[in-house]
């Protein structure tokens, strides 16, 4: 029995390994195009066109054409990518989203640590139908043509997988759904998330199935189950709201007066059902920035007198378009089954008003195309009017005149003066009909003023028309030519408040979405703006609570009281390692708090400048040490101490011992260090390298007759003659630090080192000792 488990499970082995290595071979991206390892991308892109011609599924009849056109160019996507070529060659890998190193066929592992079926193992070629092949969807071609078509219809897309099974179990659904909506304008798109990674990572799709709703380029999942109406209500709900307004009885008039405001025709849908139809909701969404939308429930009692006036037929759907005129429309379809095709023939052959106003240079460009050598001209007639109540009727001539005017040659428009003056400037001043022809997208015309202006009189309509007559006999008698300005976009402001507010509402229902679905996965970077205001708005809360009540009011010192505030910023003793504020030095008392921070343990490259000073002294060495150095104080690098002799007495001289040989050279005894004034001396010290630079005082204002001042040519301190130090010596002991300062900056200062710094701890110690 043992003996035919082992044979049973050898013989499963074997089919295993027949298995691998036949799928290997067949899916050798080499192999299919028939080139070799070496072949380069010229050779590969011929190969790939040859056999992209031979077995194209509508040229070749063969069963196994289209499995084979498929092969053939998910191999040249991999070769003709030097890193997918490379990670091939390298690695057997021919997805880009699995793991360096892993065989993409590799069965299993070794026999010793695990047997496990891999999820390639149940990999057979799948056939795809070729009705869904039109539908995938690459990368570049999303990018180029869908997003920007999703301005104009909504798309649905499948993100699938050849390994996902449970894309098999909503292929019918799916299958169902494409033969309803497509007809009706909705786009349609497949995207393969083994091939397509950079597209899937673009949409944020991470498994397969999924389903994914994209209008105005904004992305949405689908989270319901996957059912024909959710997928038809899925699609509804993405079209933006009030794309179709509701007409009864009571507002019909006013929808239909408002063609002057939103400077577009009105079409009606007259239909038996209470709500909207999904086909002229999409049929609006195309047409939304050229048209408006109403909707008449035929069912409901409060239209009657709307059913009435049109003389509607209740037994098909119907609809009317309405231009300058409210009582009669301009055209009008009737139809039971109404299709997609004819309501956008219906409606983009009256996209246009009888006579619309130019509100932006896109509508001028469609009213008033540029001449085409190959087409038949159009000639824009032109109204140059006003909003006021003085030219209305002059503007109602216009209209009338136009409307008897239908030849396809010409198109009449009107524009205000005060809103469009750049372009009336380039034609003329006053209220006058201009007769152009546009020449070049530069804005170069040839035009002709009508004399006598306008003002709608009989006699202005009969010279107009007189005009128009010589034109179509004479194409030279345009005999003027001009550049036009640009059109200022007056729909600019509606149009940005409105995609302010449809931006506001897609983020509140994206929100919704992601808490309701937990989405977590595309909720994170949602999530994390949220938690970085909320933590940048009570950081700073919690700021304020703890700041000094001095520091949440700066105050602006006086020139003459600016030493008094440099002393007081110098007296505190804070660690801060901010930068310098604007109008004084920061500078730190050294103690045994502060002196590990801003001594022994000071970051590399940073050095601190002490000034050594005592009780007596303090306030004016402060003041000139601060002036001295103010200009130095914007250097990151740089940070300002102070030491109090008086305290820590011992640590000159324990700091000038350590660096024995200098000193020694120097001529420097033990004993006359220790007994040495230190007051006024400035040190440099790097802590990281334990070395400093050292600035002796210098008496350049003290009084010449005293023997005792003078200063030698180096700047070395005379010994304790100069025992009597008054507030001018000690004011002037650093009156050279700014030279010294601009040598250390420059590095051209001796350096004395030292092995270890002394702990100003100790020398309290043994101050306490010998007192």
């Amino acid at each position: 029995m043992c003996n035919r488990k082992r044979s049973f499970l050898a013989f499963i082995l074997l089919i295993l390994s027949v298995q691998l290595v036949k799928t290997s071979s067949e899916h050798d991206p080499y192999k299919i195009l028939g080139v070799g390892r070496s072949a380069s991308q010229t050779e590969i892109k011929r190969a790939y066109k040859n056999l992209a011609k031979e077995w194209h599924p509508d040229k070749n009849k063969d069963p196994k054409a289209e499995e084979m056109f498929i092969k053939v160019s998910k191999s040249y996507e991999i070769l003709s990518n030097e890193e997918r070529r490379s990670n091939f060659d390298r690695y057997g890998q021919m997805d880009e989203n699995q793991p360096f190193g892993q065989s993409q066929h590799q069965g299993f592992r070794g026999f010793h640590n695990s047997f496990y079926f891999d999820e390639s193992f149940f990999h057979f070629p799948r056939s795809r139908d070729f009705a869904d092949s039109k539908y995938l969807l690459h990368h570049a071609q999303f990018n180029s043509d869908v997003l920007p078509d999703s301005h104009k219809r909504p798309y649905l897309i499948k993100v699938t997988s050849e390994w996902c099974f449970a894309c098999i179990h909503i292929e019918p659904v799916w299958k169902e759904t494409v033969q309803e909506l497509e007809p009706l304008g909705v786009g349609i798109g497949i995207v393969d998330l083994g091939y397509e990674r950079r597209l899937a990572n673009q949409l944020g799709a991470h498994r397969a199935p999924s389903i994914i709703g994209l209008v105005n380029g904004r992305v949405t999942f689908f989270h319901q189950a996957v059912v024909r109406e959710h997928l038809r209500q899925f699609i509804e709900n993405l079209l933006p709201q009030r794309l179709v307004e509701k007409i009864t009885d009571d507002n019909y008039l006013a929808y239909l007066d408002n063609w002057h405001a939103e400077n577009k025709p009105s079409v009606v849908l007259f239909d038996q059902v209470p709500v909207v139809p999904l086909l002229y909701k999409l049929t609006a969404f195309a047409f939304r920035d050229y048209v408006r939308f109403g909707y008449v429930d035929q069912g409901d009692t409060h239209n009657t007198r709307l059913l009435r006036q049109f003389n509607i037929n209740t037994y098909a759907p119907t609809m009317l378009l309405f231009k300058e005129d409210t009582e009669k429309p301009v055209d009008i379809i009737q139809a039971r089954g109404m299709k997609r095709q004819i309501m956008d023939e219906f409606v983009s052959n009256n996209k246009f008003l009888q006579v619309p106003r130019l509100v932006n240079q896109q509508l001028f460009d469609e009213l008033c195309p540029v001449k085409q050598f190959h087409r038949r001209r159009k000639y824009c007639v032109l109204l140059i009017t006003g909003e006021e109540q003085a030219f209305l009727p002059g503007n109602k001539a216009f209209l009338d005149f136009a409307s008897a005017n239908k030849k396809e040659v010409l198109r009449f428009a009107y524009v205000y003066q005060r809103q469009q003056q750049p372009l009336c400037l380039a034609l003329l001043h006053n209220q006058a009909v201009v007769i152009l022809e546009r020449r070049s997208q530069a804005g170069k015309v040839l035009y002709r003023s009508v004399s006598g202006g306008w003002n709608g009189s009989e006699e202005d309509k009969y010279r107009l028309h007189e005009q128009l007559e010589l034109l179509q006999k004479d194409p030279t008698y345009l005999s003027s030519d001009t550049t036009l300005p640009e059109l200022n976009n007056e729909m600019a402001p509606v149009r940005q408040r409105r995609c302010w507010m449809n931006a506001a509402y897609d983020y509140i229902l994206q929100i919704y979405d992601d808490l309701l679905y937990s989405n977590w996965r595309e909720m994170m970077p949602i999530l994390s703006l949220i938690f970085s205001a909320l933590f940048i708005l009570f950081g700073t809360v919690i700021i304020q609570a703890f700041s000094e009540p001095g520091e949440t009011k700066p105050r602006k010192p006086k020139p003459k009281e600016q030493p008094q505030a440099e002393e007081d910023a110098s007296s505190r003793a804070s660690t801060s390692s901010r930068p310098p504020k604007k109008d004084f030095v920061e500078v730190t008392e050294l103690t045994d708090i502060t002196y590990t921070s801003n001594l022994v343990k000071l970051r590399p490259g940073h050095i601190n400048v002490v000034l050594v000073l005592t009780n007596a002294s303090k306030t004016a060495l402060l003041r000139k040490f601060a002036k001295e150095v103010f200009s130095f104080s914007g250097t990151q690098t740089l940070h300002f101490s102070f030491l109090n002799a008086d305290k820590h007495r011992h640590w000159m001289p324990s700091l000038l011992r350590s660096a024995t040989d200098v000193m020694q050279s120097e001529g420097h005894s033990d004993e006359d260090e220790e007994s040495s004034d230190y007051t006024g001396h400035v040190l440099a010290l790097n802590g990281y390298k334990k070395y400093f630079c050292l600035f002796r005082p210098v008496f350049t204002g003290d009084d010449p007759n005293d023997s005792s001042s003078e200063t030698s040519e180096d700047g070395a301190v005379p010994r304790r003659g100069s025992s009597r130090a008054t507030s001018i010596e000690v004011h002037h002991k650093l009156d050279r630090l700014g030279l010294w300062m601009e040598r250390l900056m420059e590095g051209t200062l001796p350096r004395l080192r030292v092995p270890a710094w002394p702990a100003l701890e100790e020398t309290i110690n043994n101050s306490s000792t010998e007192s």
